[in-house]
């Protein structure tokens, strides 16, 4: 069983419960998911199946949007709900103030991740330390936020979009505006809306995958990961020559060097993503997708 389900992720799930769950009904070992969701967030969470694991990361670089709930006034350890809280302060913060704080945090930014995530520090998990009351330094990150609106503000909670590069903590960015608001501030809920072409829209829920009939036919194809991509269609000849990981001639698609394209056979199946070798003049797979075997 190959390909992409988007799943609405419920809160109180890590990503790895969800993938876990996906393994369970589907009896495979290759499964994962394409870009965390904390336990408290919901929504959009990619689960790869089979020979789509191989086009995760493609996936993962993907912009996401979210929507987040910011309680300001209140800090905690996590920066979110789920966590302690450290410190409250009065909140005196008009609209105004607010949307001075979030227009600031456009664009590319440095970021300090939290404590409480994943990433980790000589192999071992940054949260598994901060819950034996350890601090360490980080180094901050650029990233990129492309937009924040403000989509309702009622004294102390304020609900963003937010339209961002992956790598971005929404977690820390409530942070770090409760910190630029002088007030504090965390997240009280979290949802991603969408990632990539993905919305919430085309996602299910894991109460109603059931069996699976029911779930073979939510499978998205491993091409749906790759829409950024040109495509080209190979004949039957240099199909199985990028098959068997050969170079082939241009086929009257040319590009700059470091270009990508989808290479299909004459039935559109999908065979490899191939890059362009400007100085042989030839497509060299990149990662094949296919197989001889189909």
């Amino acid at each position: 069983m190959d390909g992409i389900l988007v799943i609405n992720k419920p809160s109180g799930w890590t990503s790895h419960d969800v993938v876990g769950r996906i393994r369970g009904l589907t009896l495979q070992k290759r499964v994962g998911h394409a870009g965390t969701l904390d336990p408290m967030a919901t929504g959009v969470l990619l689960v790869c199946l089979g020979r789509a694991t191989r086009v995760s990361e493609y996936l993962m670089a993907s912009d996401k949007l979210y929507r987040a709930v910011m309680r300001l006034g209140v800090e905690t350890d996590t920066y979110d709900a789920d966590g302690q809280v450290v410190a409250t302060r009065p909140v005196n913060v008009s609209e105004s103030d607010l949307r001075g704080a979030l227009t600031g945090c456009v664009g590319v930014i440095e970021q300090v991740p939290p404590m409480y995530s994943a990433l980790k520090l000589q192999g071992k998990p940054l949260y598994k330390l901060a819950r034996k009351g350890v601090e360490v330094e980080r180094e901050p990150r650029r990233v990129t936020i492309h937009s924040i609106t403000l989509r309702a503000w009622e004294s102390p909670d304020a609900t963003l979009d937010v339209r961002c590069a992956p790598g971005t903590y929404i977690r820390s960015l409530a942070h770090d505006i409760g910190a630029t608001l002088g007030c504090g501030a965390h997240l009280t809920t979290l949802t991603r809306l969408a990632s990539g072409s993905f919305t919430i829209q085309d996602a299910v829920k894991l109460e109603d995958l059931t069996d699976l009939t029911n779930l073979s036919g939510l499978l998205r194809p491993m091409d749906a990961a790759l829409q950024d991509l040109p495509a080209i269609t190979l004949d039957a000849d240099n199909a199985r020559r990028v098959l068997m990981g050969q170079t082939i001639a241009p086929n009257g698609v040319e590009a700059p060097a470091g270009s990508l394209c989808r290479a299909h056979d004459p039935d559109g199946a999908l065979l490899a993503i191939m890059a362009y070798d400007t100085l042989a003049q030839l497509w060299r797979p990149k990662k094949v997708l296919g197989s001889l075997d189909t």
